[in-house]
């Protein structure tokens, strides 16, 4: 791992994210499947435009074709801001028409979460849509794509276990940490730094397809969306990616829908695992959770584009000695990795504490310091989070 305030990076809990590194990655593999940018025929501002990738699944061209001209990459991707909208139907939540914006129904049912009444955080922006549990780099791929855009913004919807009565899970990222995963995430992004705004599933879960395609445009006046080619949507996921481009072309809205980001990193004995029945062998948050609970770092090194990091919140039983401290599981904010000893980690809290050794039991979590000096007096303190990131 690389040492100094850029790599160890605060605690993001803390909210003082490190600096992105001066120097961009490697051109990104990205690719996208399609996307045009649609014109609303009312307005009499002309035909859409559509770019399509040479292979890409016919599934994804909706008809009827004529309707589109060919355009290269680089033109679909030259979009303007500030577009004028198309004039369109009100609909509540429950599909009742004629409803005012005005409605106070409406106001307590506004999309985002802290964006304020108005809405207008994410205002001409172009949104990522997904669950974003992991922050993987299938999630930071869809990131990418909408930098190439316009202004980037992460869509997370939020609350879908307790909605549908899934059994609690923690999360892979701590709360308190997305934003320094997201910081990490602007060298890929033309330096921008995406922001992430959550909806809660609850007010989503009874929308058809059309009906939530309408508030994204007349809610949030967003200028576009991107998400993946396995991307489902309304109530009872009724809605797919062909059903979703079609959607936005009818409300005024750009759609890109990129290619899954193909998991080629690990098979065990010889064969690709699947942990689902959706799995196409595509990275996902289902195979960063397998990869974990088979205490596999290097491959949830590989899945998520970064080490993985633990948050734990220090508590009034934790034990320190000169160099080692050890904490309950409870304190645990965020998925560890499987039982077990993990050499060559890295403790941080809001600056880099030094090399460690890791053990992981039923109940506690033990950090061995290399350096017997690196833990000073009142260097861990009480409701302090410490972070582990997993070599």
């Amino acid at each position: 791992m690389e040492r100094g305030a850029a790599a160890a990076g605060a605690l993001s809990c803390t909210f003082r994210s490190p600096s992105p590194s001066p120097t961009s990655p490697a051109a990104p593999h990205w690719r996208p499947l399609l996307g045009f940018r649609s014109r609303s025929r009312s307005r009499g501002r002309g035909w859409g435009q559509r770019a399509v990738v040479a292979g890409a699944p016919r599934l994804f061209l909706p008809p009827p074709c004529r309707r589109f001209r060919y355009c290269s990459q680089s033109k679909l991707l030259g979009m303007n801001k500030g577009q004028n909208r198309c004039s369109l139907a009100t609909f509540s939540s429950f599909g009742q028409s004629g409803i005012s914006l005005n409605n106070e129904d409406l106001v307590k049912d506004k999309l985002l979460i802290d964006c304020g009444e108005d809405q207008d955080c994410v205002i001409d922006g172009i949104v990522a849509l997904g669950k974003f549990d992991a922050l993987h780099i299938g999630h930071r791929e869809l990131a990418m794509y909408a930098s190439k855009a316009g202004t980037p913004f992460l869509l997370s919807f939020v609350g879908i276990a307790e909605v549908l009565g899934w059994e609690y899970r923690p999360p892979i990222v701590a709360q308190c940490d997305r934003k320094r995963v997201l910081t990490s995430w602007a060298p890929y992004c033309k330096n921008v730094v995406p922001i992430e705004y959550q909806v809660e599933f609850s007010k989503v879960r009874y929308l058809t397809p059309r009906q939530f395609v309408e508030r994204l445009s007349r809610d949030l006046k967003i200028q576009g969306v991107v998400a993946g080619e396995n991307y489902r949507f309304g109530y009872r996921a009724s809605g797919d990616a062909a059903e979703l481009v079609k959607l936005c072309e009818e409300f005024g809205l750009s759609a890109f829908i990129v290619r899954s980001v193909m998991d080629t990193a690990r098979s065990y004995n010889g064969v690709t695992t699947s942990v689902n029945s959706s799995d196409k062998g595509q990275v996902s948050s289902s195979r960063v959770r397998h990869a974990l609970a088979m205490g596999d770092m290097e491959y949830v090194s590989e899945l998520l584009g970064r080490k993985h990091r633990l948050v734990l919140t220090v508590k009034e039983n934790h034990l320190q000695e000169r160099k080692r401290i050890m904490l309950p599981k409870s304190c645990m904010l965020n998925m560890p990795p499987a039982d077990g000893l993990y050499e060559n980690c890295d403790l941080v809290n809001g600056g880099h504490l030094g090399l460690c050794r890791v053990i992981i039991n039923s109940e506690t979590i033990e950090i061995e310091m290399k350096d017997e000096n690196s833990l000073l007096p009142n260097t861990i303190q009480e409701n302090q989070q410490l972070g582990i990131e997993f070599g």
